[in-house]
């Protein structure tokens, strides 16, 4: 490079030194980030397939998940403060804003109150876990698994294969059915029908056949008996197959018996 442009270089260097070096700490914190964040997945992955064959329990991941995201955010939050203290003007804001505490305590509040809200929820669902990763819970009517427990949002998986996506401050602020937080099975429960005068008897017999399928009359009017047919998914993912495979032996079973039955759920 010729001398000329040399000069011209150091001279843009020296000119723009703040923003160039604010602009190095932001990609060496988002670097930085990206790495810890790597990292800590992989340790949980470790974690996931479990000691001794067992798997971490749902409490585990959910927090092991906060960690990871609140450490990511302090790294990039870190980062950005650091570059914009290169900068003068800025500093000297600062410098204003942290000597009056309650000024700082107002902006803040004002700008940025949901989402500190939404944070805080995020950081109190993790530690007191009325819900966990892995859950079925039922939201304002809607029924899924918790499929992520975020800083500001929980994602939940419903059962028409679409995600509700819901802020941490509503889920602490209201009701929230868990059907899983005492106990990972989940009670599955399929209908089956019998037209007027079946059997209803012999059919509960066969269908409870099995020592972990129960049956009973769920209803019974002028166009049929309505029987439910239950048992157990060992977790809250497996109820669709479980409901599949009971459905399908329960047809089965009342047609070699010779009782015709219909699906109606």
């Amino acid at each position: 490079m010729r001398a000329p442009d040399l000069v011209i270089a150091a001279s843009f260097v020296a000119e723009h030194r703040e923003t160039i070096t604010a602009i190095a700490t932001v990609v060496v914190a988002i670097v930085i980030a990206k790495l810890v964040d790597r990292a800590l997945s992989h340790g949980g992955d470790e974690l996931r397939q479990g000691v001794g064959g067992r798997s971490i329990s749902a409490v585990a991941d959910t927090r092991l998940r906060l960690v990871r995201r609140l450490i990511f955010f302090l790294i990039i939050v870190i980062g950005i403060a650091l570059a914009l203290a290169q900068f003068p003007a800025v500093k000297r804001v600062a410098t204003g804003l942290l000597a009056s505490t309650a000024l700082l305590g107002l902006v803040v509040g004002f700008a940025a109150r949901q989402t500190l809200a939404n944070v805080i929820a995020g950081i109190v669902i993790a530690i007191t876990q009325p819900i966990r990763v892995g859950d079925l819970v039922t939201f304002e009517e809607e029924t899924g698994e918790v499929e992520d427990i975020r800083l500001a949002y929980t994602y939940i998986h419903l059962d028409n294969g679409q995600r509700l996506i819901v802020p941490n401050e509503a889920l602490a602020q209201s009701s929230v059915h868990n059907h899983t937080v005492v106990d990972p099975r989940v009670k599955v429960e399929v209908e089956v029908w019998l037209p007027p005068g079946g059997d209803a008897t012999r059919a509960l017999e066969l269908l409870a056949a099995d020592e972990d399928v129960d049956a009973r009359v769920s209803n019974v009017d002028h166009e049929g008996i309505t029987l439910v047919v239950g048992s157990w998914a060992e977790t809250a993912r497996e109820r669709g197959g479980v409901a599949a495979r009971l459905r399908k032996e329960s047809l089965q079973r009342l047609r070699d018996a010779g009782l015709s039955s219909v699906p109606t759920g």
